[in-house]
């Protein structure tokens, strides 16, 4: 066992303290720092569906569903009308449905796309770490809603 003089045994309490002093400090600098941040606004809000509304790309959109809603419509009419049981109308129509959903998924993926894009654009060029629905926020944030609609625009 080794044998401490009562002067090493302070100089080792002190040491220790220091580093419990400096782990707190240190921790107490990070925290701070997070509200710092926060208030220092790098924290962004988006009204999403106003982005999405506002899309250069929208309207085409809608335009290509409602004729695929239209030939759906049709086509359903016309087998629907050979079918003998409700059963195999369902059936039928179900598999419309699921084809409309996977149309519109399809349609609207790559609007949603160049939204995501223009969003981290704009973030990045403001500084902004984090970019939330403007609904989930109750106070704060900076708003580049429009901002993202300029540069889908461009």
């Amino acid at each position: 066992m080794i044998k401490l003089e009562k002067k090493q045994v302070k100089i080792i309490s002190i040491i220790i303290a220091l580093v419990f002093i400096g782990s707190v400090v240190a921790l107490a600098l990070t925290q701070s720092g997070g509200m710092a941040a926060a208030k220092n606004g790098n924290v962004g809000t988006i009204d999403y569906r106003q982005v999405m509304m506002s899309h250069p790309d929208l309207q085409n959109v809608e335009t290509q569903m409602q004729t695929e809603i239209e030939t759906v419509r049709k086509e359903f009419e016309e087998r629907a009308a050979g079918m003998t049981t409700d059963q195999e109308k369902q059936d039928y129509y179900q598999q419309s449905q699921e084809r409309l959903r996977n149309k519109q998924q399809e349609l609207i993926e790559p609007i949603e796309q160049s939204i995501k894009d223009a969003v981290k654009k704009t973030a990045e060029a403001k500084g902004l770490s984090v970019v939330i629905e403007q609904s989930a926020v109750v106070y704060g944030g900076q708003d580049i809603t429009q901002d993202v609609i300029a540069k889908l625009k461009k």
